[in-house]
């Protein structure tokens, strides 16, 4: 297929024009320190969440861009938002744009919003993987076999996102047609706005939003 591999990262710096760099945070400015000797002019995207744009500008000459993405991009289901750096070029960002395109959708955003995205879209599948479960156990508590209620639990949050996907209708506008005053869906998001279900879910993303931008100062 034309594909070349080495256990080198210097290796992969010199002879590659657009280097993606998915190492653990802890560790990406010492990659890329490792690698500024080969790394000017060329086009680096950043897989990592809290390391900001402008420690590795300072730690190597390179053209800089962060893209967060999450594990749906192993079916090319991701949602992906990219930052671009202060060497930036346009011509990069349409490259950018084409790569995570082919495993899903692509947003751009500024840097400054790039821990709320980490939250939401990275952190967000273990949320919802989350509410999958809550679902099934509901469902197991009210008779059903356990293979049977994740299956239906599911094939119910996927069936709902795309949906939602498809139609363009808000989240309002699509609970309205499923909710009939005093029926079965009323009383379960009774119970859901009693127990603060929907606040839960909003803390969970503050939460994991302000522990991204401490992650940020950590590794300045």
């Amino acid at each position: 297929m034309g594909i070349s591999v080495t256990a080198e990262n210097t290796e992969v710096a010199e002879f590659a024009d657009t280097i993606l760099i998915g190492v653990k945070p802890a560790v990406v400015l010492q990659v890329v320190r490792g690698l500024a000797p080969v790394l000017k002019d060329k086009f680096v995207i950043s897989l990592a969440a809290g390391i900001r744009l402008e420690a590795m500008a300072t730690s190597a000459p390179a053209r800089f861009m962060r893209a967060l993405t999450n594990t749906p991009s192993a079916i090319c289901r991701a949602a992906t938002a990219l930052a671009r750096g202060s060497r930036t070029r346009d011509e990069d960002v349409d490259l950018a744009r084409r790569l995570f395109s082919a495993i899903g959708a692509v947003v751009e955003v500024d840097e400054a919003q790039i821990d709320a995205v980490t939250a939401l879209s990275g952190s967000g599948p273990a949320f919802v993987y989350t509410v999958i479960e809550a679902f099934a156990e509901g469902g197991k508590k009210m008779g059903l076999a356990g293979d049977i209620a994740l299956t239906l639990a599911t094939q119910t949050v996927l069936g709902a996102a795309q949906l939602a996907s498809e139609t363009k209708l808000s989240p309002e506008e699509l609970r309205r047609m499923v909710v009939t005053p005093g029926g079965t869906t009323a009383a379960g998001l009774a119970a859901m706005n009693e127990l603060k279900t929907s606040e839960g879910l909003i803390a969970a993303i503050e939460a994991a939003t302000k522990r991204g931008q401490e992650m940020a100062q950590e590794n300045l």
